[in-house]
């Protein structure tokens, strides 16, 4: 573990890096977490906002952070959704895999991504993670110049 990095898990990994500025997928710092661009843009506009506190469950942050994390998501997610104009916008709050760490993600849904109707997850890591779907680097500062315009507006 790194210093000032508050454990090991992958989330965490991930807000140490923005922290030291080292995190090109970073977009901005609210109260309660960090917005994101998702590294793999499978689905175009994939957003995370990561909560500052490293807690596996919402019921155990404290309440007025608790109600102030859900109110900076659904900032967020509005937007997410606002920014990239999907269909439908998926919500999902994670903490396996990277650490038992709370982070929401936000996928932009558009009719027929994804061979039938479903979860992202449908797809698989291989798919969902693949290569092709790294953004450039001026793919990766359209995606945040556009989420950042729709976050000036809300905030």
């Amino acid at each position: 573990m790194k210093e000032n990095q508050t454990c090991d898990c992958g989330v965490c990994a991930r807000i140490y890096l923005t922290k030291q500025g080292k995190n090109k997928y970073f977009v901005r710092e609210l109260e309660t977490g960090y917005v994101v661009i998702g590294d793999h843009q499978r689905f175009k506009g994939y957003s995370l906002f990561l909560c500052k506190e490293h807690a596996t469950e919402i019921h155990y942050l404290e309440k007025d952070f608790r109600s102030k994390f859900l109110e900076e998501m659904s900032l967020v997610a509005e937007a997410v959704y606002k920014a990239f104009q999907p269909d439908k916008l998926n919500y999902e709050l994670l903490g396996v895999g990277s650490g038992v760490h709370m982070h929401w993600h936000f996928f932009p849904r558009r009719a027929g991504d994804t061979p039938k109707p479903g979860p992202v997850w449908q797809l698989g890591g291989a798919e969902m993670n693949h290569k092709r779907y790294l953004p450039t680097d001026a793919e990766l500062e359209e995606l945040k110049r556009r989420l950042n315009e729709e976050l000036d507006k809300l905030l």
